[in-house]
């Protein structure tokens, strides 16, 4: 029987809703040549670890409506800065088939192998993610129907007449530390509208997987703004930059001998090793890689210190000091960083063992 109140009225007891969090799973889908970023929400109880979960393949280019079933694995996790209740998560995921194998669009099951096989060699990853706002059909800072002054004074530039969207940026930088991601700077780009933050050093599964979640964080920040971001490598047509992804890498040995940067510099010229890479450095690379602004062309290959006209660039500091790492100019802004790193790794790594230089 129930307890009586005050007036003598019986009651039932209060009943306490039970502690529950929001798991937001992220993945990345099937759109080619460039694929994009979904998420949905999932209501756990306090306690609860995070399960597999499914969804409709069909409407994400991984499946075909008569057998449409995906299955999401979650792979990293980490504070939901959005909506900042305790325990609510950004949780991303690997997609795998029914049989929980990894489905075809899942590339970070690849570069887990290579990063497991060459472990022992420490890889290290910074990228240099730009990217760039746009308003409706024109990039943030454009005027209506024209074009803003040439570039040259925008890149790392300060007042009103020069950067745009600095408010997004910072709202962007404060989500993603508040995730506890490996942010290491942010910076405004070449052209108005264009930024970039950057991620690592880390090893390369976290590198690649913090760089999606710090992507679907830039995503949905800018839903707040009223603008959109976006990945395209030549966003404005004609004497503009483009948006790259420039790709730090370093081994154990690099970090230690200045040799072994020159033989994991050679190796990426090697044979078909150039075309190979840069095919799966992102679509639409060739618009990027033309020769000019700050770009090697995409079909030729060439490293140098302090040369951001070459595909890889040894930083003046790194030969100063005899050790160091390399940057990889070439990957675009929408490149998939679980393919760069790998790539990477593997060539690099290859080609250290072989030198007896690891």
């Amino acid at each position: 029987m129930g307890h009586c109140d005050a007036a003598g009225v019986p009651h039932e007891p209060q009943r306490m809703s039970p502690v529950t969090y929001k798991a937001e799973y992220i993945w990345i889908d099937g759109t080619e040549p460039t694929a994009k970023l979904r998420s949905k929400t999932r209501i756990l109880a306090e306690g609860e670890e995070l399960p597999l979960w499914g969804f409709d393949g069909s409407s994400t280019n991984q499946a075909k409506g008569s057998s449409s079933d995906c299955v999401l694995k979650p792979v990293f996790s980490c504070p939901d800065p959005i909506r900042g209740g305790a325990g609510d998560l950004l949780v991303l995921c690997e997609v795998l088939n029914t049989d929980l194998t990894p489905h075809e669009s899942n590339t970070r099951a690849e570069l887990a192998e290579v990063a497991e096989r060459f472990a022992a060699q420490e890889p290290v990853f910074g990228i240099e993610q730009e990217y760039t706002f746009f308003e409706g059909g024109r990039p943030l800072g454009f005027p209506v129907g024209g074009f803003p002054a040439p570039q040259g004074g925008y890149y790392c530039g300060v007042g009103v007449d020069e950067i745009h969207g600095r408010d997004v940026v910072e709202a962007h930088l404060e989500n993603c530390l508040r995730a506890g991601l490996g942010i290491s700077g942010i910076n405004a780009e070449v052209m108005p509208g264009q930024w970039e933050f950057q991620v690592g050093p880390l090893a390369p599964l976290e590198v690649a997987d913090q760089l999606w979640i710090a992507r679907w964080l830039l995503y949905r920040t800018a839903e707040d703004f009223g603008v959109s971001a976006t990945l395209d490598p030549k966003p404005v047509k004609g004497d503009w930059n483009g948006a790259g992804a420039h790709t730090n890498f370093s081994t154990r040995a690099m970090r230690e001998r200045y040799d072994a940067i020159i033989t994991a510099c050679e190796s990426l010229g090697e044979g078909s090793k150039p075309l190979d890479h840069v095919k799966n450095y992102g679509a639409g690379i060739d618009d990027r890689l033309t020769g000019l602004h700050e770009t090697a062309p995409w079909n030729e290959y060439s490293y140098g210190v302090s040369d951001r006209g070459a595909s890889v660039r040894i930083p003046w500091q790194v030969e100063k000091d005899g050790k160091g790492y390399i940057e990889d100019r070439r990957p675009n802004a929408n490149v998939d960083p679980y393919v760069v790193t790998r790539l990477l790794v593997d060539t690099c790594c290859t080609a250290l063992e072989k030198a007896g230089q690891v």
